[in-house]
């Protein structure tokens, strides 16, 4: 079954704990978390991780786009992320990052720009638990989703069948089901669930209901 996980950044800030029980039914939440460098755009810190993380049992899927993500492995991880994706384009030694997630206890997990090669995450894979496909520039929601990006699913899922492969980006109903053929494992999805009347019914449509 196709996995959905809600992206905090379009929910409604000001009720955030009202925002993750109307999406309790997602297997996952999606929780960017932007530093203005590495995006042109900013968003919630370790504080809101830790003030949502009594809330839920979901898994917490935190993608870290940060410039210089490893001192904050510990942080986020503290918070009460499970999983921590950070971009293989960002300044710090990704071997270091990706030790530091290891040995925090969180699973770890790795994006890509929709400019950057699979191929770029060939050296880690094995260690990976997760990949994180972007289609579209990442900074903001709402944008417009580009289908070239799904390409690098199949190439991953055929190198790496463990990976669960996320697409992030432009996912609602109508684009969906070519995020689903092209075989992604795990939907983010934020206005497209958020802003639905009915966030449970807006993710069984997106899983293909």
């Amino acid at each position: 079954m196709t996995m959905i996980a809600p992206s905090l950044l379009a929910a409604d800030f000001s009720a955030m704990g009202e925002q993750l029980r109307r999406v309790q039914q997602a297997e996952a939440v999606h929780i960017d978390i932007m530093d203005g460098n590495f995006v042109p755009n900013l968003s919630m810190g370790p504080q809101m991780v830790e003030a949502l993380r009594p809330q839920s049992s979901q898994i917490f899927d935190v993608h870290l786009m940060l410039l210089h993500p490893l001192p904050y492995v510990p942080v986020f991880r503290k918070a009460g992320a499970d999983w921590l994706t950070f971009h293989v384009e960002c300044a710090d030694d990704p071997e270091r990052v990706l030790r530091a997630i290891e040995e925090s206890g969180a699973k770890p997990g790795m994006a890509l720009k929709p400019a950057t090669p699979a191929e770029a995450l060939y050296p880690y894979g094995e260690r990976l638990h997760c990949v994180t496909v972007m289609t579209v520039e990442p900074g903001f929601g709402g944008q417009k989703l580009m289908e070239a990006p799904l390409e690098k699913i199949r190439q991953l899922k055929e190198r790496f069948p463990h990976l669960v492969v996320e697409v992030d980006g432009g996912v609602n109903e109508e684009t969906a089901p070519l995020v689903r053929q092209a075989g992604a494992d795990l939907l983010v999805a934020g206005t497209a669930v958020f802003r639905a009347e009915r966030p449970a019914e807006a993710m069984a449509r997106l899983r293909g209901e």
